[in-house]
């Protein structure tokens, strides 16, 4: 999970219209270089109504390219209690002095059964998604061991470490299944960072973001 400080705006994007799957203007569609990976493990994105709007929000691509993932967006989910109480293990993917890194699981039931929740948002808004659903904050933790920088080389962060959403996720489920190949995960967000790159143009993205560590 990770966080963004701002981004450059694309011109007018109101004023396009817009790929009702990848939420992508129709010129800029994603959808041809979305592979959907077979994960054992479930995902649930909860993404702060923010990054919801945001032009640039790698969790609704996460969700695309995986057979069992989902989206919910708000800052406060009632339906926590239902989902958790019908899930077997679950964990939430956010740092903390509790968080163990991810293990590959043992067998392959073990994925049907675990649940990985991820909050999305920049790192203030992800904090109130906990604090608005205390039952985040009794789930084990996982964080993610250090990297390689993030590729989000549009969004800023002040956190160093931070990646964007869809590679936190991708990272956390090659650990979590290391038999299946998560990397085309990111082939979409790889065309959405050049798109945006080719908008701003050379001299501005130069001027704001090629010397930022970024994130989303």
């Amino acid at each position: 999970m990770t966080v963004s400080l701002g981004a450059m705006p694309e011109p007018n994007p109101a004023s396009r219209p817009r790929c009702e799957r990848c939420g992508r203007p129709v010129s800029h569609c994603l959808c041809a270089h979305i592979t959907v990976a077979a994960n054992r493990t479930r995902v649930l994105i909860l993404q702060h109504p923010d990054e919801h709007k945001h032009p640039l929000n790698t969790g609704r691509l996460a969700v695309l390219g995986l057979q069992r993932a989902e989206l919910l967006v708000g800052e406060r989910f009632t339906q926590l209690d239902t989902i958790l109480s019908g899930s077997g293990l679950a964990f939430l993917l956010f740092p903390g002095e509790s968080a163990q890194m991810p293990q590959p699981l043992a067998d392959n039931s073990a994925g049907g059964d675990m649940l990985l929740i991820v909050p999305d948002g920049t790192w203030r808004k992800a904090r109130k998604i906990l604090h608005a659903n205390p039952i985040l904050q009794t789930l084990p933790r996982l964080s993610l061991p250090a990297g390689a920088a993030s590729r989000y080389r549009v969004r800023k962060t002040a956190e160093p470490a931070a990646v964007s959403t869809i590679e936190a996720i991708e990272r956390t489920l090659s650990i979590l299944e290391p038999e299946q190949d998560f990397s085309f995960m990111l082939t979409p967000f790889e065309v959405l960072i050049d798109q945006q790159i080719a908008a701003m143009g050379a001299d501005v993205y130069k001027r704001h973001h090629a010397q930022s560590r970024v994130s989303d």
